[in-house]
């Protein structure tokens, strides 16, 4: 539920200086972002589930074809928010434990644009492009 006592908006946030960086306006903003992408994850699991179960079996070969692949990509999709879940539930703690915008690597900050493009960034981009170097090299 979005904190509606928080009209913080981007260009806001962004016009703010340096020195506000991850002030309690700018944590409530990012709180309530990452709440509302949780709830909106959990949303379309429940949707996708209740389509699926709501399915009606084709007579139609070709229709039922076209079902069945729609729900195929449907099951992906959410196949790809239900690994995204466990990390906006990680980028919560690190709200709640004051650690939220700083990179687990580095303790630099990981920048307010990152951020709002991927609430969810534990690195900065240095030491995310670091990181999936080396998982290139080893193969992972």
């Amino acid at each position: 539920m979005p904190n509606t006592a928080n009209p913080l908006s981007e260009k806001v946030l962004l016009a703010m200086p340096d020195s506000s960086y991850m002030n309690a306006a700018q944590l409530g903003f990012f709180r309530d972002l990452l709440r509302k992408q949780r709830q909106d994850l959990i949303d379309n699991a429940s949707m996708t589930i209740d389509h699926l179960r709501d399915g009606e079996a084709e007579a139609d070969p070709n229709d039922r074809a076209t079902i069945e692949e729609e729900n195929a990509i449907e099951l992906r999709i959410r196949d790809r928010e239900r690994k995204l879940l466990p990390r906006v539930e990680a980028a919560l703690r690190r709200i709640d434990a004051g650690q939220y915008g700083y990179c687990e690597e580095t303790g630099d900050p990981i920048g307010l644009r990152r951020l709002l493009a991927r609430p969810t960034a534990s690195y900065s981009i240095e030491a995310q492009e670091r990181h999936e170097s080396r998982q290139r090299i080893q193969g992972k």
